[in-house]
């Protein structure tokens, strides 16, 4: 019987185990961490001592270093009369963006030789301050020295010094009063639509995936909000937020005051500055009614939203199973136990049934939905599915941003005859998509014809009964609010609704009626 036998290691075994060791011990050594924050590129390399020469070793770009290694940058500063001068990077009335901007004691400054390149303050910034019509209201909202003050490097040196505490990276600065965020559409569809095309114009790249070599916002500043004073009652708006910049701070009046009593300059590498009184100074605010329409005058990618709508739908697990080119999705969002702005219950209910023949005989997906009664994340679902939304002129149809813009994308607002409002009509443009809005009103003879405008040609058909009217851009009506627009008895006729949602989904004409 023979006995294995075990030899010894030979030499070269020995030097390979020794290798493998060595390898293994560097390995457990390393660290995969944050890679070190560069210095601003905002700031002038200079003002940033001692990380220079951090960021000048040999090895700097080939090394992961540890965050237990990163360098804090807290504190800028410059030689003698050789402060940072602030940079406007984009501006339209109400949107500014800002490299190097300065704060004390509750002042912003703009640090600049040359003031003349500094767009009027009034629509830069305001007192932040409820807005309310007629002139000597636009007055006491203008901007004063307590606010916004525009300095010289001499001034800034006698006012600084020669350091300031750094605000690195993205800051968003609202300075707007609570009245207008609290509300769900005005913060998705207004302040957060604003702020976004602002920034991303500075990316004319952005896919249509969304994909942005855009740095994400570091933190947002209310200046005159506190914190119970952003959220809106059904709390989408920091659904939103969340859901974008999910590593996002967030400061409050308070915070605003505190950097106030310190007594300390600050110097922010870049801010995006919004004021809803200031961009009320632009001709194009004055025309559309729309904060958000004067962003619209900077350059900007087709697929700017689309970084935005799918950081919030893919929150919500839209992402998860869900096939773009699977059939058509209506929803329509019902106001009937809303209380206000409500259909005829009769008129209600024909056109669910109207919606309903659609599905059928076409096999259409439908919804009929009231919207708070679904949770947030399956309002956000519904919405990147949805191909048609409906609804009376109010809230629920904010969810129209979150729809994915395509050839057949529509948006149909149902108002009281006579009346119209261009809140949901101008957003629904502003994303590439189309919006009708339709009249009922069985009270004007019938020989009246109804009118049905496209972007691109108009025809004219005659009414079934009374006056059922569609119209779209470029021909929409004046604003108005008749009697009754807030009421509970709005008309509307189903079949002409379904006949829209017909055409617009290039199905075959039903046989019925």
């Amino acid at each position: 019987m023979l006995k294995s036998t075990v030899s010894a290691p030979t030499k070269r075994e020995f030097f390979l185990i020794a290798l493998l060791l060595l390898a293994l011990l560097s390995l457990s050594r390393a660290s995969i961490g944050v890679r070190e924050s560069r210095a601003s590129r905002l700031v002038p390399e200079y003002v940033v001592q001692k990380y220079n020469s951090f960021l000048d070793s040999p090895s700097q770009d080939n090394e992961i270093p540890s965050t237990e290694s990163e360098l804090w940058r807290t504190r800028v500063t410059w030689p003698s009369l050789e402060v940072p001068s602030t940079t406007v990077v984009s501006h339209v009335p109400g949107w500014t963006i800002f490299d190097n901007l300065f704060l004390l004691n509750g002042t912003v400054f703009v640090v600049t030789d040359d003031p003349e390149s500094v767009p009027d303050p009034k629509t830069i910034t305001s007192k932040g301050i409820n807005i309310l019509n007629g002139p000597e209201a636009v007055a006491s909202r203008l901007p004063t020295d307590r606010e916004f003050r525009i300095i010289t490097t001499y001034e800034a040196q006698e006012l600084f010094g020669t350091s300031a505490d750094l605000i690195d990276g993205t800051t968003w600065v609202v300075n707007d009063p609570p009245k207008f965020i609290t509300h769900y559409y005005h913060w998705a569809a207004e302040l957060f639509f604003g702020f976004w095309r602002t920034y991303s114009s500075l990316d004319l790249s952005i896919s249509a995936d969304g994909s942005s070599f855009l740095p994400a916002v570091r933190r947002i500043w209310f200046v005159h909000s506190e914190a119970d004073r952003w959220r809106d009652y059904a709390l989408m708006n920091q659904w939103v937020l969340r859901s974008v910049f999910p590593s996002l701070t967030a400061e409050y009046a308070a915070d605003w005051q505190d950097r106030a009593e310190m007594g300390r300059p600050m110097i922010l590498d870049r801010v995006v500055f919004s004021d809803r009184s200031a961009a009320m100074h632009g001709e194009t605010q004055r025309e559309s009614g729309r904060t958000a329409a004067e962003a619209f005058a900077l350059p900007g990618s087709v697929h700017w939203w689309a970084t935005i709508r799918g950081a919030v739908t893919k929150f919500s697990r839209l992402d998860e199973g869900f096939d773009e080119g699977s059939k058509p999705v209506i929803t329509y969002v019902s106001r009937q136990e809303w209380g206000r702005r409500q259909l005829i219950l009769e008129d209600h209910e024909k056109l669910v049934q109207e919606l309903y023949k659609l599905r059928d005989q076409h096999g259409v997906e439908v919804n009929v939905v009231s919207m708070d009664k679904l949770s947030h994340a399956e309002q956000f679902r519904l919405a990147g599915r949805t191909t048609i939304m409906m609804g009376v002129h109010g809230n629920g149809l904010t969810s129209l941003v979150w729809m994915k813009p395509s050839p057949k994308a529509t948006v149909i607002e149902f108002f009281y005859p006579k009346g119209f409002a261009r809140d949901y009509e101008y957003t629904t443009r502003l994303l590439g998509m189309v919006h009708y809005g339709v009249w009922n009103d069985e009270c004007v003879p019938a020989v009246l014809r109804r009118y049905v405008y496209s972007f691109f040609m108009m025809s004219l058909e005659p009414a079934r009964s009374g006056l059922d009217r569609t119209f779209t851009s470029p021909k929409v009506p004046k604003v108005a609010y008749p009697d009754g627009f807030q009421g509970n008895s709005i008309p509307l006729n189903g079949e002409v609704v379904a006949k829209l949602c017909r055409e617009r989904l290039q199905l075959p004409a039903s046989d019925e009626h």
